[in-house]
């Protein structure tokens, strides 16, 4: 679809936040290879694809499992709030022609929210540095709602918290279980380009019913449409 067909009929855009809304995801292989290198392991090569979509409780989850760790869920997650607040707060910018967008959906009155599988400390210090945190009228995160992508509950939720049914939403998404779960809620699903999702691009695209590198390419040439 192009931008003008993503867009027609839409009430309401909702937003993945890493590799989707900001550009965070980098951040996260440097956590895990310091995270686990105190405990003597290096970082297993099927380990990001294995989480993907995981909400930050259920990676947590795994982590403790997967590799015998002692510390209690809640602490693994301190730890990681911890290590990765200043990076988001400091270093993670707004993906290209996002902050545009959101004010050009803001004009035409849509309603926008967050669904996240990030925790929402991260979020909400992100959000506020990027000055962005007053354009949306739902932020939630995958601990919210139990089940992370591919399920469609976090997707769902956030609709129904904006008051707009499923196949009038727009969803934002950089991973395909991010899209699977934006599908799988009965919305329409444009698919985000991030360097850490690249060898996913062909599979990105047959799934999604749009794809883009740059949110500017939703209006680009045509101005009235948004």
């Amino acid at each position: 679809m192009s931008g003008t067909d993503l867009l027609n009929g839409v009430k309401a855009v909702i937003f993945d936040l890493d590799g989707s809304l900001v550009d965070s995801m980098w951040i996260w292989h440097r956590i895990d290879v310091e995270y686990l290198g105190r405990y003597g392991f290096s970082v297993p090569q099927d380990l990001q694809r294995t989480i993907e979509g995981f909400s930050f409780s259920e990676t947590a989850e795994y982590f403790k499992e997967r590799f015998g760790l002692l510390e209690p869920v809640s602490e693994i997650k301190r730890i990681w709030n911890e290590m990765a607040q200043d990076k988001y707060v400091n270093e993670v910018p707004l993906k290209p022609g996002a902050e545009e967008f959101l004010s050009r959906c803001k004009k035409k009155g849509m309603k926008l929210g967050i669904a996240t599988s990030n925790s929402r400390e991260l979020v909400t210090a992100v959000a506020q540095a990027r000055g962005i945190d007053g354009v949306f009228s739902c932020i939630m995160t995958g601990c919210d709602v139990g089940k992370g992508k591919p399920a469609p509950d976090i997707y769902l939720a956030v609709a129904k918290e904006l008051e707009v049914d499923p196949e009038s939403c727009l969803v934002f998404e950089d991973i395909v279980p991010g899209i699977l779960a934006g599908k799988a809620a009965g919305m329409r699903v444009c698919a985000v380009e991030d360097a850490y999702s690249l060898p996913q691009k062909k599979e990105k695209m047959r799934l999604a019913d749009g794809y883009i590198r740059d949110y500017r390419e939703l209006w680009k040439g045509k101005e009235r449409s948004i």
